[in-house]
């Protein structure tokens, strides 16, 4: 994303870029129905977070909209200054487990399709972690 459009604070940078997670799923990036650059600050230690959008029943006018199913990933800003070592945790952990994490859900049953599921990684004092939520 270029330094004009990125609507960040020269203190801010996102660890990751498109072409980053494009090379790590590939084919699978089809399925991504929405890729996002979040600019908030209160992220907390979240560096990077990968969501299922589940087909949700039309109940009382509420649902999804049938394009919108299929997977969200958030790339969430660090301190420019650590940029460059959570650039490195990421691609060489986060990345691969992403592309392992579309993979299973991809091949998953009916039941675990039609719930919504997260996983979020994190970035704390150098190490990176991730957590799933259903």
């Amino acid at each position: 994303m270029s330094a004009r459009n990125r609507r960040l604070p020269r203190h801010r940078a996102w660890p990751l870029t498109t072409t980053d997670v494009t090379a790590c799923l590939g084919a699978h990036m089809e399925r991504v129905t929405d890729l996002r650059f979040l600019t908030g600050h209160n992220s907390g230690t979240i560096v990077l977070g990968a969501a299922w959008v589940a087909p949700e029943p039309r109940n009382y006018g509420r649902g999804i909209h049938p394009d919108m199913v299929g997977f969200r990933i958030d790339l969430h800003p660090v301190d420019a200054t650590e940029r460059a070592a959570a650039r490195a945790l990421l691609q060489a952990c986060a990345l691969p487990q992403l592309h392992a994490w579309v993979t299973q859900a991809i091949a998953a049953d009916e039941t675990w399709r039609q719930a919504p599921h997260r996983r979020y990684w994190r970035l704390t004092d150098g190490r990176l972690t991730h957590r799933d939520e259903a």
